[in-house]
């Protein structure tokens, strides 16, 4: 008895899949199999896609049913369509960042402060995760990345030092294996720059000494597998920057400035 049951509910689960993908729009089939095309091409943000007749002929569906999951995958952002030119993948950072600029005023304290806030969260948890995750070659990324900023300290060159500060945050992000931490690291870092022309843009800071150090202490907690190290390094790390940004941007701010 128990075995035809099981049997009975097993054809049931089968039975039920193509009615449920009955009662399912044919467009919201093909933004998916669109999104997997995206995928399996390899292409990137700022990419151009097939036309819509090749989409459906690879799709094996009507170029009618392509141009509404088209649409769908236009209004999230996913794909932009430019009259006369055709399709192209949108452009993820992008995206994020133009919701965010509508609100973000690079020259707000209390808007820089709110962003070191929601970094101070981002960069924790990805220490962490990175920690426990972390591959061989991710770790001497991040290693080399933090080399790169020792080394733009030491010699006075700011942009060696700020390219080398960018890759250890973002490998780091890369490390923790999760995309939407990679993408809120990278945005928030883009955000952050906007403040940087008042704040420490041309010069490495007062924390820029410090900065390498922390860097370091990171990197060692996450070679040694070390979550809560890792987490607890990455925030003394944000907060001590933030307190850099504030010193100065309200040096500048204030009138402070002789040079």
């Amino acid at each position: 008895m128990a075995p035809d049951a099981a049997t009975r509910a097993e054809a049931g689960a089968r039975d039920a899949t193509p009615v449920r993908d009955a009662y399912r729009p044919g467009y919201e089939r093909v933004a998916e199999q669109i999104l997997e095309l995206i995928s399996r091409s390899h292409l990137r943000p700022g990419d151009r896609m097939p036309t819509e007749n090749e989409i459906a002929g690879q799709l094996g569906t009507s170029r009618t049913v392509v141009r509404e999951a088209v649409k769908i995958l236009s209004a999230l952002g996913r794909i932009k369509a430019q009259k006369g030119r055709g399709l192209y993948v949108a452009d993820d950072d992008g995206m994020l960042g133009m919701r965010w600029e509508g609100f973000f005023l690079p020259a707000d304290l209390d808007h820089v402060y709110m962003l070191f806030e929601f970094r101070r969260v981002q960069e924790a948890e990805a220490s962490r995760l990175a920690a426990a995750r972390a591959t061989p070659p991710e770790l001497r990324a991040i290693a080399a990345a933090a080399q790169t900023c020792r080394e733009g300290h030491a010699t006075g060159q700011p942009d060696v030092f700020s390219r080398g500060d960018d890759a250890f945050h973002l490998s780091v992000a890369a490390a923790s294996h999760n995309p939407f931490l990679v993408a809120a690291v990278r945005e928030a870092r883009r955000l952050l720059m906007q403040s940087a022309t008042i704040g420490l843009r041309g010069t490495l800071g007062g924390h820029a000494a410090e900065a390498v150090e922390e860097h370091a202490a990171i990197y060692q907690a996450i070679r040694d597998g070390e979550p809560v190290k890792a987490a607890h390094a990455a925030t003394v790390h944000l907060d001590n920057t933030m307190e850099d940004y504030r010193r100065e941007i309200q040096r500048r701010v204030f009138g402070d400035d002789r040079s």
